[in-house]
């Protein structure tokens, strides 16, 4: 182990770890008052992308965006990134320069403070073993997504165990068919050397967020969704290349 990397460590543990906490609770706490006064449109995404811009910077992390003038200000999408680790989320929040809700887990909501400021803000949690959960996610996704509010789904479900892109499940694209509304496929890469599922210490290094072209619905049914999800996967996996 080089002296960089245990100063690094040292640093995270003394330093960037105690400041993360507090920005931690500061934002939810910040969040769950925001949206019970009325501003969920507000305080339900400004907090949260401070928070994860800071968590970067604190960190010392590089972030590159590229492509985000290929999105219209004034239009709601369905984002479609891959799922590399952790910091997917904070390079999503902080970076990708729209408003939007996260499509989770159900489970997600148990997570204290960090699960009730999801909750007022309004991000669309989602229970797998539910049947009847994908109807109730669209009306509310119909609420959610208008004036360009848009949403974020991880299409593979889960954080990649090897870094590799994993097989993408429907939810994401049947949502983008029903609502009729573009799909963005988005690489992440950087974000599994920087903290993979079963690392115990954040690395350094560059996170990369690459914003592909929108791609409209092609019709609406089962073809559509086919569609969406091949070309999808297709445009994550070579910005992966």
């Amino acid at each position: 182990m080089s002296l960089m990397t245990i100063l690094y460590r040292i640093y995270q543990l003394c330093i960037a770890l105690p400041i993360f906490l507090v920005l931690t609770l500061l934002t939810a706490f910040t969040t769950i008052i925001g949206s019970l006064l009325g501003g969920a449109h507000v305080w339900g995404y400004y907090p949260g992308k401070v928070w994860s811009q800071l968590t970067c910077y604190i960190l010392l992390l590089p972030v590159k965006v590229q492509g985000r003038e290929k999105l219209d200000k004034h239009t709601s999408y369905v984002f479609a990134p891959n799922h590399q680790g952790i910091f997917d989320i904070f390079l999503i929040y902080g970076f990708l320069g729209r408003n939007f809700k996260w499509m989770m887990k159900k489970s997600l909501r148990k997570i204290p403070f960090v699960g009730k400021a999801c909750e007022s803000a309004g991000h669309i949690f989602v229970d797998r073993a539910n049947a009847k959960g994908m109807l109730s996610t669209i009306r509310q996704a119909e609420r959610s997504l208008k004036n360009g509010v848009s949403l974020v789904v991880f299409p593979e479900g889960s954080r990649t165990q090897d870094g590799t892109l994993g097989a993408f499940k429907r939810g994401a694209f049947q949502l983008a068919d029903d609502l009729q509304l573009p799909v963005v496929p988005v690489t992440i890469t950087g974000s599994f050397e920087t903290l993979s599922r079963s690392a115990k210490w954040v690395s350094r290094h560059r996170l990369v967020l690459t914003i592909h072209d929108p791609i409209p619905p092609q019709g609406k049914g089962p073809e559509n969704v086919k569609a969406l999800m091949t070309e999808t996967y297709e445009a994550v996996a070579n910005g992966l290349k």
